[in-house]
């Protein structure tokens, strides 16, 4: 259904028309902020197509490239945009429904949290509240359908594609590389298991990005938590197969609807030889609800306290019953020494130089040098590392997407963390160094409105904004192909949770023209929109 606005005139017989123009008020200029060129070029040529298009409605548009740190700052943690282009990554955890749906729900639009649109709909809410504690599949299937179809007229955000993920490696180096769906090869498991074919043990990646921080109580994107995750330890992990696999916990057993407990494997250690106990993990999480960092609040809300039990046990007493509680929030919050962590009042205020950079995971810190190198040593004491057969990872940054397409032509590095552009694909699959692997992606790339701007708190303009966005070229023509277009935040190839049937937003400039018009906006002689 269709939500319009419709902006009462008064028509004076006798002055009616300078009443008409006296009431015109022109919308503001819009700014939308996207990637450079060299980091990501189709975000930044697809930023031009929907601006053109906006200018066609008669909007005065701007497009800002911006570096990516900067970008996400601005997003996130400011909120000081009109418009931006940016991208959810699908990491395997992301395949529950929990997180995607979260980044519109309204207790996420803080600052620094998922949902830094602003989007609030009490309705959406209420039944993103009722799916996470519904725990039978199909009824909870049913519920994030319905909230896809009440999100998706309302137009909080433009779904602009899911794109597949080429990435290649160098199959004379390394063996035993499996890809996962939304991850390819830059996850958790690779560095585990991948297999040397040569008396190198060093397995380097390379990729355009730096972590935006190596802070775990400030980051906020993939590219840092990619990083982290190896050399902080999680009590569970998600295999390729997206399977729960108790990690650090021995056992995670529910005592009842509202009562997780853990019980930590033995002989657990941090990187300094200090033991991982239970105190560690309530720590872990009481330190995160209590702070300001809001990355991981929709996985957080649910928990009302945690208990220590004994040395080894811990227990979760939950506000509510939460369907992704065992299997996801206990995979994705790094457990952190206390011994460090608890005499620093402010972790967001910390100097990169002043991290603390201890963890328990498989692998331990080793250097990182901002925009340029990373790398990590196998921690030989953790209780996995006798089946991990590298020694080191390495992460070479580079400037661009084809800087880092050069290193894997020319052996420089043995893995592409990211994406191959659609040009450079044929190349690789021509060289016999190079083994090219495609996976479907269900995380996405979005243009987000903010809702606290002006106009933009109008359903209608969001909705004929929409409505002028070419993704059909976006993806056939900057993608070629290798991509889908985007309808909502739960991807057609997750298939159980993706609502086919919500309302899909086709290019069509009269429709848009048409649903501003009947909202009450219309247009100066110059052509300028105006209400």
């Amino acid at each position: 259904m269709k939500t319009r606005f419709i902006s009462p005139i008064l028509l004076c017989a006798v002055m009616g028309a300078p009443a008409i123009a006296s009431a015109q008020e022109a919308v503001p200029s819009i700014e939308i902020l996207t990637t450079t060129e060299a980091y990501d070029p189709i975000r930044y040529e697809g930023a031009y197509i929907i601006a053109d298009a906006w200018r066609d409605l008669g909007l005065e548009v701007t497009v800002t490239p911006t570096e990516f740190s900067t970008l996400l700052n601005t997003f996130y943690d400011q909120q000081d945009f009109t418009v931006v282009i940016a991208g959810w990554s699908g990491r395997v955890d992301r395949l529950d429904p929990q997180f995607f749906l979260g980044t519109l729900y309204s207790e996420n639009a803080v600052m620094g949290a998922n949902n830094p649109g602003g989007y609030s709909n009490p309705e959406y809410d209420e039944l993103f509240e009722q799916q996470s504690r519904e725990f039978d599949p199909e009824a909870r299937q049913e519920l994030v359908h319905q909230l896809q179809e009440i999100a998706a007229p309302d137009a909080p955000l433009v779904v602009l594609f899911h794109r597949d993920e080429v990435v290649a490696y160098n199959k004379n180096n390394f063996d035993n590389l499996e890809a996962m769906a939304g991850e390819a090869l830059y996850s958790e498991w690779v560095p585990m298991e991948a297999q040397p074919l040569t008396e190198r043990t060093t397995l380097r990646y390379g990729g355009p990005q730096s972590p935006d921080n190596i802070n775990p109580m400030l980051a906020n994107t993939v590219w840092a938590w990619k990083w982290m995750r190896l050399y902080y330890d999680r009590l569970v992990r998600l295999t390729p197969e997206v399977e729960t696999r108790n990690w650090m916990a021995e056992s995670v057993d529910p005592i009842d609807e509202t009562t997780i407990e853990v019980t930590l494997r033995e002989g657990l250690t941090f990187h300094d030889g200090e033991p991982v106990t239970a105190e560690d993990v309530k720590f872990s999480f009481d330190y995160l609800m209590e702070s300001d960092y809001g990355y991981f609040n929709s996985y957080l809300t649910a928990i009302d306290n945690v208990e220590v039990v004994d040395d080894l046990t811990v227990r979760f007493h939950l506000s509510e019953p939460s369907a992704p509680f065992a299997s996801i929030t206990l995979s994705q919050i790094s457990i952190l020494p206390k011994h460090i962590w608890e005499d620093i009042e402010n972790p967001m205020e910390l100097a990169p130089s002043d991290v603390p950079t201890v963890g328990s995971g498989p692998f331990k810190f080793n250097q990182y040098t901002a925009g340029e190198f990373m790398k990590l040593d196998k921690f030989e004491d953790h209780f996995h590392a006798d089946e991990i057969a590298v020694d080191s990872i390495e992460f070479q940054i580079f400037a661009d997407s084809e800087g880092v397409f050069t290193a894997i032509q020319t052996g420089q590095i043995d893995v592409t963390a990211w994406r191959m552009e659609a040009g450079q694909i044929p190349l690789a699959e021509q060289n016999d160094d190079l083994e090219v692997v495609s996976v479907p992606d269900f995380g996405y790339y979005h243009l987000t409105y903010n809702l606290r701007e002006p106009h933009f708190d109008d359903t209608a303009f969001r909705r004929a904004l929409t409505m002028a966005i070419d993704r059909e070229r976006i993806v056939n023509v900057l993608l070629d192909g290798r991509g889908e277009v985007g309808s909502s935040v739960i991807a057609p190839v997750n298939a159980f949770w993706h609502n086919p049937f919500t309302e899909r937003f086709d290019y069509d400039m009269d429709a848009a023209r048409e649903e501003l018009e009947e909202a009450g906006y219309s247009w100066a002689e110059n052509g300028r929109l105006q209400k």
